[in-house]
């Protein structure tokens, strides 16, 4: 398992007052960076039937990429858990997940750093 205290990252978490009732939701998580740029802060806003619960402003993002195999696991969180405190993994959603829609949007580095995103990735082909 990878630690990422080991790195001093700080660990965020956006969560409602109250938790959710029965029944269906549509939950919506929304964040916008500071950028372009590697490791700029930003703000992210946690909605729940389109009513706002949680937001919050960070600092910085990570200062790097996440390794290739670490998963983005929906219903199910098989490597790294979002927080020690809540759960160990391997970790399975008990409830239904009706869709899902996730959209990265643009592409918020300068061409330096997608220049050297580039070369890093290949430096890890080789």
């Amino acid at each position: 398992m990878f630690d990422y205290n080991a790195l001093m990252l700080k660990h965020f978490r956006w969560e409602g007052k109250q938790p959710l009732a029965a029944g269906k939701h549509t939950i919506l998580f929304d964040f916008t960076i500071d950028g372009p740029g590697v490791a700029k802060g930003g703000s992210g806003v946690l909605k729940v039937d389109g009513q706002e619960v949680a937001t919050l402003k960070i600092d910085h993002t990570i200062p790097f990429l996440m390794p290739a195999d670490e998963t983005f696991d929906v219903g199910v969180d098989t490597r790294t858990p979002v927080n020690d405190k809540d759960y160990e993994v391997p970790f399975a959603f008990n409830g239904k997940i009706g869709k899902l829609t996730f959209n990265l949007g643009p592409v918020r580095l300068t061409a330096d750093e997608q220049k050297k995103q580039q070369e890093a990735v290949a430096r890890a082909q080789d």
